[in-house]
C-alpha cells in the first residue's frame, strides 16, 4: 500500500556550466505585464478580439483558464491569442487559480464594468511582502462603488458607476490599469492623477483606444479618459519585454559577449542606460522609429566600475524587476556599490543565494544592502526566490566558475518564455533536467 508520504512528483531545475560567453542575436518576447491587463480588457466587449505577441508562459496560460472559468472562449497559438467574451458568465471562480497569481486582480476592473456585483478570491502569487488592494479599492469607491469586503475577498458592489477625479494613494501599475479599465466604460470624463506610467501601462492604454476609448495623457501621471456607453473589439500587438531585454543585455556584459537584443524599443530603459554608463558598460542602441529595433551589447575592455546607488522607483526611474539583475552585474563591479530597494520588503532576499556563490554582501536592512566587488562567483545549489530573483540567479550562474544548480524554477517560468533555449542559442551551457522529490 502506497502511503501520501512517500508519493513522488517531478520537478525541474536548471543546470548551468559557466563562463561561456554569449554572442549571437535573440529576439525578446512580448511584454507579460503588458499581455496580462490587455487580456483582461478584452472582456469590456462582446466582440472578439485578437492579440499578438502574446509570450507563451505560465501566468499567460493560469490566466486564460481562469477566462475559461467565466464561459470566455480564447485560442492561443503562435503567440496570438483570440477572445471571445460573448459568453461571459461571473462563475464560481477557482480559488487556487486566482490565488496563483496577484495579477489576477486585474479581472476586478472588466468584471465591475460588466456586472453589478463582484465577490473574487483575493489574488495571490506574491512572494514580495505584503501587497494590499487598498489602492483598488480606493479607486472603485471614487468611482461610486461599495466596498463589502477587501480582506478575504474582494466583494464589491455598485449599482451605477460615475465618472470622477481619481487621487492615486500610490503610483501602483494594477490599480491604474484597473482604473482605465473602468472609466473607459463610464460615459463621461475621468481623470486619474498620480497614474503610473509604465511601458505596459501604456501598451494597455493604445489597446482600449483601439477599443474606442479616448485616453490622454498616456505615459505621463495623469490620464484623462474620456469613458464610452461601449466599446468594440481590437487588433493589437503587444509591446516587447523590456525587463526581459534587460536582462539579455546584463547576461551578455557578464560573460564580455557581443550579443544583440531586438524586439524592444530602447527608449523604454532610459534609467538602465543611465546605470550602465555608470558601470562602464559599452552597448550601441538602434536608431530609427521602429519600437522593436532593439540595442546591441558588446565586449568591454576594461573593468566594470561600481556605482554609489542603485535605487528603484517607479517609472521612467530604475525598475524595481530588474534590480535584482543588475545586482549580480554589480558583484562583479571594482569597488563599493549600495542598492536601495523601495518597492517592496522582500525583494533582496536573493542576496542571501548569491552569498552562497561567494558573493561580498553586507544586508543593512530589508531594503538597503552593500554589494563589495569584484567577486568570482562559484557554482553550487542555489534557488529562485520570485521571477526576477529567478532571472538573477541565471545570470549569476552564467558567470560562475563551474556548474550551478537553480532549483525552484517555476518562478523563471511564469514570467519569462524559454529562458534557457534563447540563452542555448547565444552560445550557454545550460540545461534543463528532472528531479524527484518527495512531494
Amino acid at each position: 500500500m502506497r502511503s501520501e508520504l512517500n508519493m513522488i512528483k517531478k520537478i525541474q531545475k536548471l543546470v548551468v556550466q559557466g563562463q561561456k560567453k554569449l554572442n549571437g542575436h535573440v529576439r525578446v518576447s512580448g511584454s507579460k505585464n503588458a499581455a496580462l491587463p490587455i487580456l483582461c480588457a478584452a472582456l469590456l466587449t462582446d466582440e472578439i478580439s485578437t492579440i499578438s505577441n502574446v509570450p507563451d508562459i505560465a501566468d499567460i496560460h493560469t490566466l486564460l483558464n481562469i477566462l475559461g472559468e467565466l464561459n470566455v472562449k480564447t485560442t492561443f497559438q503562435n503567440h496570438t491569442v483570440t477572445i471571445d467574451p460573448s459568453g461571459l458568465k461571473l462563475n464560481t471562480i477557482n480559488e487556487k487559480s486566482i490565488c496563483s497569481m496577484r495579477a489576477s486582480i486585474l479581472l476586478l476592473g472588466p468584471l465591475m464594468s460588466r456586472f453589478p456585483e463582484v465577490n473574487l478570491p483575493f489574488p495571490g502569487g506574491c512572494v514580495l511582502g505584503k501587497r494590499s488592494a487598498a489602492a483598488h479599492t480606493h479607486v472603485l469607491k471614487t468611482l461610486g462603488a461599495e466596498i463589502l469586503n477587501e480582506t478575504q475577498t474582494l466583494h464589491i458592489k455598485a449599482k451605477k458607476l460615475q465618472p470622477a477625479t481619481i487621487i492615486m494613494p500610490e503610483q501602483s501599475v494594477t490599480a491604474t490599469e484597473n482604473a482605465v479599465m473602468i472609466a473607459s466604460l463610464i460615459p463621461g470624463k475621468t481623470v486619474i492623477k498620480l497614474a503610473a506610467a509604465e511601458p505596459h501601462v501604456q501598451d494597455l492604454c493604445h489597446f482600449l483606444n483601439k477599443m474606442g476609448s479616448k485616453i490622454s495623457g498616456i505615459g505621463t501621471s495623469e490620464l484623462v479618459i474620456e469613458g464610452q456607453t461601449k466599446l468594440h473589439a481590437a487588433t493589437h500587438e503587444i509591446t516587447g519585454d523590456y525587463l526581459e531585454a534587460g536582462t539579455f543585455a546584463i547576461a551578455a556584459l557578464l560573460t564580455n559577449g557581443e550579443v544583440t537584443v531586438e524586439g524592444i524599443d530602447p527608449g523604454q530603459l532610459d534609467s538602465f542606460w543611465q546605470k550602465l554608463d555608470e558601470v562602464g558598460a559599452n552597448y550601441e542602441l538602434a536608431n530609427g522609429t521602429n519600437k522593436f529595433a532593439g540595442f546591441k551589447i558588446l565586449p568591454n575592455n576594461k573593468p566594470f566600475q561600481s556605482i554609489p546607488m542603485l535605487r528603484t522607483a517607479v517609472y521612467p526611474s530604475f525598475a524595481t524587476d530588474l534590480q535584482a539583475p543588475f545586482a549580480v552585474l554589480l558583484t562583479q563591479a571594482q569597488g563599493q556599490s549600495k542598492i536601495f530597494e523601495t518597492l517592496f520588503e522582500g525583494r533582496l532576499n536573493y542576496l542571501f543565494e548569491l552569498e552562497k556563490m561567494g558573493a561580498k554582501i553586507e544586508m543593512l536592512n530589508p531594503h538597503q544592502a552593500i554589494i563589495k566587488g569584484p567577486t568570482t562567483l562559484k557554482g553550487v545549489p542555489i534557488a529562485s526566490c520570485d521571477i526576477r530573483a529567478g532571472a538573477a540567479m541565471v545570470l549569476a550562474a552564467l558567470c560562475a566558475q563551474g556548474p550551478t544548480e537553480i532549483s525552484n524554477i517555476n518562478y523563471i517560468d511564469r514570467g519569462y518564455e524559454k529562458l534557457d533555449e534563447k540563452l542555448r542559442s547565444l552560445g550557454a551551457e545550460i540545461t534543463r533536467v528532472d528531479a524527484q522529490v518527495g512531494a
